[in-house]
């Protein structure tokens, strides 16, 4: 049985001082139930506050990015060490943001995942097509192509420390949703891939997130889908009631 998860990702949003009442103001609202995960990423210079404020709560931190190399003279960079010296067990590889606003190729990705695996952080892997690519029936061969570049060389016990997040790029922050019908569809395509490639036993245990637009009138519908195991929230997780509302409707009801 596959442990369900939600990220919250606040991208370049919320200070140090906005980041302790977001965590406060969450925990007063919220009534967690304890059968899933629960993950914030917030930004790099919140992740230290955040980690004190939910200290003893079930809340799990995650890095928004980290660098292709382990150490050394790469200015600006966080690597997957100081991530985990920081307190997070997960980090996002390969959003779409990263892609194409930083070039970051399915080499470069892959590089990031394999260091987080050898550094005990749990991946949270973003793959996703373009509304052209779509349009011209080629998203399952874009996301074949982005799944092949970033597991390339993971062995069993690595791929087990992988979450995939399906996040189709014309859905992110744009208000339109994937039909719960249509995001099936794909998560479905994405556990047989896995089935075929690393065997069924991978396929089976392997969380598969849905991101895009996520909120609390379409969460139901979305973690309703057999192959749905969690959801990556964007904007949403930016008010703590919004955020907790979509917990809330998955779950709680």
């Amino acid at each position: 049985m596959r442990r369900p998860i939600i990220v919250g990702n606040w991208k370049m949003n919320i200070l140090i001082s906005t980041s302790k009442k977001w965590v406060e103001d969450f925990l007063k609202t919220s009534k967690l139930v304890s059968s899933f995960d629960l993950v914030i990423a917030p930004p790099f210079t919140s992740i230290s506050a955040v980690r004190k404020s939910a200290e003893g709560t079930k809340i799990q931190l995650a890095g928004q990015n980290m660098a292709s190399e382990l150490e050394g003279a790469q200015t600006g960079e966080v690597s997957a060490i100081m991530l985990r010296d920081a307190g997070c067990e997960y980090v996002i590889l390969g959003h779409s943001e990263r892609r194409q606003h930083y070039a970051e190729s399915d080499e470069i990705i892959n590089r990031k995942i394999l260091l987080a695996c050898e550094n005990q952080l749990n991946i949270i892997f973003c793959i996703g097509e373009s509304i052209e690519d779509r349009n011209r029936g080629q998203a399952n061969k874009v996301l074949e192509g982005q799944l092949l570049g970033g597991l390339d060389g993971l062995i069993e016990d690595q791929l087990n420390s992988v979450c995939i997040a399906y996040e189709p790029i014309w859905a992110i922050g744009t208000g339109h949703t994937a039909n719960p019908s249509q995001v099936q569809d794909v998560h479905s395509f994405i556990r047989n891939w896995c089935k075929k490639v690393f065997g069924k036993n991978i396929a089976e245990a392997t969380r598969i997130l849905y991101g895009g637009s996520v909120d609390s009138q379409n969460s139901p519908s979305l973690m309703s889908q057999p192959d749905v195991d969690g959801l990556l929230v964007g904007g949403a997780s930016l008010i703590p009631k919004s955020f907790y509302d979509i917990i809330k409707s998955s779950f709680e009801d």
